[in-house]
Order: structure tokens, then sequence, then C-alpha cells
């Protein structure tokens, strides 16, 4: 090795985690501090917990909630299209003004959405 461009080496670096769980290896540096270790990563212990970095979690579950409801509203939407434009077809073939079918439906739908709110 060529003398003066390597650094210093220490054999008995200390690991500590924030967990508290500390082991010794070797390093260039005499103290690594970590934030998850093999004892309390949920890869290794099965347990389901999520570290928050600056609030991204509480942005992302915000996130999926709003993609949830609307993916809930969208359906919601559409179940109620599909019921007036069936029951407007079955109002034609009796011979009854379809639109006022159409509109009972929707009518029903709205009343439900009131008493929800």
């Amino acid at each position: 090795m060529k003398p003066g461009i390597h650094p210093k080496y220490y054999p008995n670096a200390r690991v500590i985690c924030s967990c508290g769980n500390t082991w010794l290896t070797g390093s260039t540096v005499p103290e690594i501090r970590t934030d998850v270790c093999s004892a309390c990563h949920p890869f290794y212990t099965g347990e389901q917990r999520i570290v928050d970095t600056a609030g991204q979690v509480e942005r992302f579950m915000k996130r999926l909630e709003r993609r949830q409801s609307a993916l809930a509203r969208r359906q919601l939407e559409a179940r109620i299209r599909q019921e007036a434009e069936e029951a407007a077809r079955k109002a034609r073939a009796r011979g009854d003004d379809p639109e006022k079918a159409a509109a009972e439906v929707l009518a029903k739908y709205e009343q439900e959405q009131g008493e929800e709110a």
C-alpha cells in the first residue's frame, strides 16, 4: 500500500442503531450510527412499521385516500347512470316516460346522499 493516502482503519468500530442495538465491526470511522438494523428492520422482524421521513408517509396516505374516494365516487356515479338507463329502457318498453323514470332513480340517489351528509 502506498503510504499516506489511505484512511485510518478501526478494527473495533462500534455500530449503534436507533433501536439501541450495538455491535463491533471494522471501518474507517470509529463510530457508525444507523436508523435501522437487522434486529429492528420490518423485513427481518415481520412487523409492519413505517419509518416516517419528513411527513412522506402522511402525504402518501392522504394521496391514497383521495384516490380511493375518487374511485369510489366514479364507481357510484357509473352505477347510478347504469340504473337510470335501465329504468329508462324498462319505461320505454312499458310505454311510460323514460326521462321521468331516469329522473326518479337520480332523485333516489340524491336523497340518499342528502341523508348521509
